[in-house]
């Protein structure tokens, strides 16, 4: 099988992810809960033989190249085809309290270069951006929304400074006929972006198009509460893992892990503790884990990635949601 993907951080992941203390080193559960194509636990099984794995992924298309991929370690893994936002919401009973979590938020380059679905402008595919084969796609959003919502979505997720130009055009286009491509999209945006910052370090309409993938599937919506139910789910001494891929997903992923750290994480004003006062987390990455200058080089996808690591110590209560954006 022809693997298009190269996992980000690996090494990282292996050694702040690695299973500690006796009775993890003879037995562990870890839950890829962004499968992929299965690069991360594909180097996790074969390093430590006490992991058995559970693979999640809403993506069956890509769920059935991780089967092919990590069809040796057959009898250590188990497949769930679902988002891991509902995966740990309804934790199944069936299986044991992970050791280990791993998520990786980046979308796979199967899905840009090989899905079909209209990920990278640099294709001409029908603009669907879905991992899943339900829900609001892409081509919904940009010929549906109207001018400000639009430029709206464009600027939050993507932080596009000229996400209202890039809407009008949008809207001034559609009205000739649908957006129905990601080729067609792409030359929208290049027309209607000033010619210096048509030739800049990133093509003009990545930012566009990550937020509108971004929004297709939840990514930012669905995350602190994801992250939350995940850190619910481990065994005390697990330990969980995040790599993120930009400003946005990382803000949410620090402060979470923030809180988890924080003795108390009561605002200012509430003269009474209300959320039990006790530290959660053990914070193993002060900073952000960045790649090296050589995998940046060898895997450029990998530029933008960082890796947070926690170990839990105690139950989270809900307050510790609060104040993560």
């Amino acid at each position: 099988m022809e693997v298009v993907h190269t996992p980000v951080l690996l090494n990282e992941c292996l050694s702040f992810l690695s299973p500690e203390g006796e009775e993890y080193e003879n037995h562990c559960l870890m839950i890829d809960s962004t499968m992929g194509e299965g690069g991360h636990s594909y180097n996790f099984l074969k390093k430590y033989p006490s992991i058995n794995l559970v693979g999640l992924d809403a993506d069956s298309m890509i769920q059935q190249r991780a089967k092919e991929r990590l069809s040796e370690f057959s009898s250590r893994v188990k497949f769930y085809n679902i988002w891991s936002k509902d995966f740990y919401s309804n934790y199944p009973q069936e299986l044991e309290k992970p050791s280990l979590i791993l998520f990786d938020l980046g979308i796979s380059v199967f899905h840009y270069e090989k899905s079909g679905r209209g990920f990278s402008f640099r294709n001409d595919e029908p603009l669907d951006m879905r991992l899943s084969s339900s829900g609001t796609s892409a081509a919904d959003l940009v010929n549906d929304l109207n001018e400000k919502e639009l430029a709206d979505l464009i600027y939050l997720y993507g932080e596009e400074k000229f996400s209202r130009r890039i809407a009008a055009a949008i809207v001034e286009k559609r009205n000739g006929g649908r957006i129905e491509s990601s080729s067609n999209l792409a030359q929208i945006i290049w027309d209607c972006v000033p010619s210096n910052y048509r030739y800049g370090n990133i093509h003009p309409a990545t930012r566009t198009f990550q937020a509108l993938r971004i929004a297709v599937n939840g990514e930012l919506k669905n995350l602190p509460l994801m992250l939350h139910n995940a850190f619910k789910c481990l065994v005390p001494g697990g330990k969980m893992g995040v790599i993120t891929f930009h400003s946005l997903e990382d803000r949410i992923v620090k402060n979470y892990f923030r809180n988890l750290g924080k003795k108390c994480v009561c605002p200012p004003e509430v003269a009474v503790c209300r959320c039990g006062g006790k530290q959660c987390a053990e914070i193993l990455t002060r900073k952000p884990v960045v790649p090296t200058k050589q995998e940046i080089e060898s895997n450029s996808p990998s530029r933008s990635a960082k890796l947070r690591v926690v170990r839990k110590i105690a139950e989270p209560t809900e307050y510790h949601l609060e104040g993560v954006e």
